[in-house]
């Protein structure tokens, strides 16, 4: 099999293209810039208010935040039930530990 400079964009091309026909790339271009939008505001907000536009800067970064908290809920929801199972468990362990 000969190899000639080109064939990079060739290869991109037809993996896309393949993508595109398994009907997954909406799906993921969807994921990605529902994730990225959010960190985006984040970073704005955080620019804005490090240039001098507090007001604005802290508009941007709290509604970027709270995006970013919805969008990511489904991991969010999930760690904090086991950091409340943990810390449960902590507590029951150093009660047990103690004086009488």
């Amino acid at each position: 099999m000969q190899r000639r400079n080109g064939n990079g964009l060739a290869i991109v091309l037809i993996a896309i293209g393949a993508i595109m026909l398994m009907g997954v790339l909406p799906h993921l271009i969807h994921g990605i810039f529902g994730i990225l939008f959010p960190v985006l505001m984040v970073a704005l907000g955080y620019y804005g208010i490090k240039s001098g536009h507090k007001i604005i800067g802290w508009v941007v970064l709290f509604i970027g935040i709270m995006t970013l908290i919805s969008k990511l809920s489904w991991i969010i929801g999930p760690l904090l039930g086991i950091a409340l199972v943990v810390w449960g468990i902590s507590v029951l362990k150093g009660k047990r530990r103690g004086t009488y």
